[in-house]
């Protein structure tokens, strides 16, 4: 019994316990950066040392924030997640974002006034559409900067959803592979409205008939099997924050290009407020899912990609009418 006893207490110090690094004399102790890889199914066979530096470095970053938030010093909170082995560049490559700004293409613009009407009847302090069904499982982008893939097909998938009560996950693959001549990038970026351009002119397959693989391959799209179709596509007035949370209240899910150009952005995991943000560097595309407010903030809901990030692959960013990492400089959705 007292081996059992002591097997017990060893295994609580480990599970409970502060992590300490390895020294000669307790070899059998995992460092942080073992327990972390271990937990994410990460193995670096040629770098490691090279990745624990950077690892570390990310570390170090993340507790120092945590410190000047608890100071009162830091508006958010951060903490590790399975991308904490990517160095800055690494980072950027991976959200892999949008492409040069002098080249972004716009479209037609709803009118404020008529957002503003029509949300004023339902007078909605909080919308969440993640709670009605119109949004599908955080997906994940992997290594391909694919991120405007993903934000376009999730606003479509709301509005199948709100005109038909199927909730079906669109092929991000096929806007990937199939939509370059419509001026998208594939796994290196692109504007969600040309992506809109190639759904208006040819409609689009369903996750299920045409998966996604994170690299770029031949197209193989099939009209016969497409399970999504759209007329057209609107711009909520650029940097009208009212009008995107009207447009939010009264259509769905929208498609959003943020600021995400900042360390903190990886790590982040708490109501997301960085004074650095600039609302005309758009970098990164997400889906706008909806709008609420805790202890007197308030703030927009938006999903990301990959479960391990932020709060379950989904952030909350401050929404303060400042327009923030600019949420409402390039916002769009589609029309069934």
């Amino acid at each position: 019994q007292s081996s059992f006893l002591l097997r017990a207490a060893l295994l609580s110090v480990l599970l409970c316990g502060p992590w300490r690094a390895a020294s000669d004399s307790d070899e059998a102790v995992p460092t942080k950066w073992e327990i972390w890889k271990n937990s994410h199914g990460i193995n670096h066979e040629e770098d490691d040392m090279e990745r624990r530096a950077i690892w570390e470095e990310n570390m170090r970053m993340i507790e120092d924030n945590n410190q000047g938030f608890f100071m009162g010093m830091r508006p958010f909170t951060m903490a590790m997640n399975k991308y904490g082995d990517l160095t800055r560049q690494e980072y950027r490559v991976l959200q892999g974002a949008i492409i040069d700004t002098q080249f972004v293409k716009r479209g037609r613009t709803v009118s404020a006034r008529r957002l503003r009407d029509n949300a004023r009847k339902l007078d909605a302090w909080f919308v969440d559409y993640r709670n009605l069904g119109y949004v599908t499982e955080v997906k994940d982008q992997g290594y391909c900067g694919s991120c405007w893939a993903f934000s376009t097909t999730g606003a479509i998938e709301g509005q199948i959803y709100k005109r038909t009560g199927q909730l079906v996950s669109l092929s991000e693959q096929n806007l990937v592979d199939c939509s370059r001549a419509y001026g998208t990038y594939g796994c290196s970026g692109a504007w969600m409205a040309n992506a809109y351009d190639y759904v208006v002119n040819n409609g689009l397959q369903s996750t299920s008939t045409y998966p996604y693989t994170s690299d770029t391959q031949p197209c193989y799209y099939d009209s016969r099997l497409a399970a999504a179709h759209i007329k057209d596509y609107r711009f909520i007035p650029k940097g009208d924050e009212q009008a995107l949370a009207d447009a939010v209240a009264t259509i769905g899910p929208i498609t959003v290009a943020i600021d995400a150009d900042h360390s903190s952005f990886l790590f982040y995991s708490s109501i997301y407020d960085e004074p650095n943000c600039n609302p005309n560097n758009l970098s990164h595309a997400v889906l706008l899912v909806g709008y609420g407010s805790e202890g007197g903030q308030d703030y927009w809901i938006i999903k990301n990609w990959g479960s391990s990030w932020g709060e379950g692959g989904y952030m909350r960013m401050v929404r303060d009418g400042r327009n923030t990492c600019g949420i409402a400089s390039y916002a769009l959705y589609p029309i069934l």
